[in-house]
């Protein structure tokens, strides 16, 4: 995922962190902290305590941010935790994980399932992470509830409870919370590998991102109501991310036995290392192509755009060519890969063209337009038969 930086590994999977998860820790921090005494008497409550909290501990000085940063950065770590469990038990059945990121609505692993997840697979992967927060919501709870009414010290027992309370609280909520049978939740993953035991995995792709978007609408209406920020953006990022799910399974679907060379563009428009600036961008527009490959010879040696050129728009253009905005960091694919496989690498890497190269030669190029213009097309004659 772009806009991440990696920060370890972990049974070797990368570990990254969104930079929205830098947003979100003093966020978090600051709200926890700023409702602290209301926290407190929700946890006293919701656990039955056998006395009430003594609170002179946790709200002295700058104790409550304090707290609001231990809470925050624990509940990170337990959505850490969640990721681990799915990306363990994919690993266990031989899929690849590429790595898993934190960012501001909890984690996300990326794990390649290959065009059509098998269904065998995806369910106790789908259930792993949630259950593994639910131990940690579990255990915490008790640990909680026992350092509570064992440490003699009322003010301290005080606040360790509140920390693991809290957190116990959230990772039970956090459990509860992804087993709804909504897309990108693990629950939408759960209902489409129950669903696709009996049905075509599209289809039980489509009818998951559609309870889905039922889920979204419900959300958004109460978050309007009771004027909830936070719940009108989960209502979002649940409606966009099973429209998301949705799209790349219709796409796989489209684009079964489909390989590269049936959708990319041939013969294609090389330019060279040498090419001043301004001719690059006069052919850009005479040919309304916005990327060209750079050919030194016979050898490709980069891939130019037109946002290269517009990088370098506050330098003199005439005084530079093609070989200085040019990027040499290529990404070429053969004329028989797949084209879902390609549409994939596009959309994960947001690259918009890769040059096609065959037997050491550049025999075309492809790009994420000419891709959604072959299904396109594709799908309109599926609709014309059917």
């Amino acid at each position: 995922m772009q806009d991440s930086i990696q920060i370890g590994r972990l049974f070797g999977i990368p570990i990254r962190l969104h930079f929205t998860f830098l947003l979100v820790i003093p966020l978090f921090t600051y709200i926890i902290g700023y409702q602290i005494e209301y926290s407190a008497s929700f946890l006293e409550e919701i656990y039955s305590l056998p006395y009430e909290m003594d609170l002179s501990l946790i709200t002295a000085g700058t104790m409550p941010y304090a707290l609001g940063a231990v809470v925050t950065v624990s509940l990170f770590a337990g959505v850490l935790i969640h990721e681990l469990a799915h990306s363990v038990v994919a690993l266990s059945k031989g899929l690849e994980v590429t790595g898993i990121t934190l960012l501001i609505l909890g984690g996300i692993s990326s794990i390649d399932e290959g065009k059509s997840p098998d269904p065998a697979i995806e369910l106790p992967m789908a259930l792993a992470g949630p259950f593994a927060s639910l131990i940690i919501g579990i255990v915490t709870s008790v640990a909680a509830y026992i350092s509570y009414v064992t440490i003699s010290q009322p003010a301290f027992a005080s606040l360790v409870f509140y920390i693991l309370g809290y957190l116990g609280f959230l990772n039970i909520l956090l459990f509860l919370f992804n087993l709804i049978p909504a897309f990108p939740m693990d629950g939408g993953r759960v209902l489409r590998a129950l669903l696709a035991k009996r049905m075509p995995v599209h289809r039980a792709t489509k009818i998951a991102a559609d309870v889905g978007r039922g889920f979204a609408i419900v959300f958004g209406i109460v978050g309007l109501l009771i004027f909830s920020p936070v719940l009108i953006i989960i209502a979002v990022f649940v409606y966009l991310g099973a429209g998301q799910e949705a799209s790349m399974m219709k796409y796989n679907e489209l684009l079964r036995d489909v390989c590269v060379k049936d959708a990319m563009s041939s013969p294609v428009t090389v330019v060279r290392p040498h090419m001043p600036i301004s001719e690059l961008v006069d052919l850009m527009y005479q040919t309304r192509h916005l990327g060209f490959p750079v050919m030194d010879g016979e050898d490709l040696v980069g891939m130019v755009t037109l946002a290269d050129a517009g990088s370098h728009a506050s330098i003199d253009s005439d005084a530079l060519v093609v070989r200085d905005v040019m990027s040499s960091d290529l990404m070429v694919v053969s004329p028989s890969q797949p084209l879902a496989d390609v549409l994939k690498i596009m959309s994960m890497q947001n690259i918009g063209r890769i040059p096609v190269v065959k037997n050491g030669r550049v025999a075309g190029i492809v790009t994420r337009t000419d891709i959604l213009k072959f299904i396109e097309i594709k799908e309109y004659s599926g609709d014309k038969k059917s």
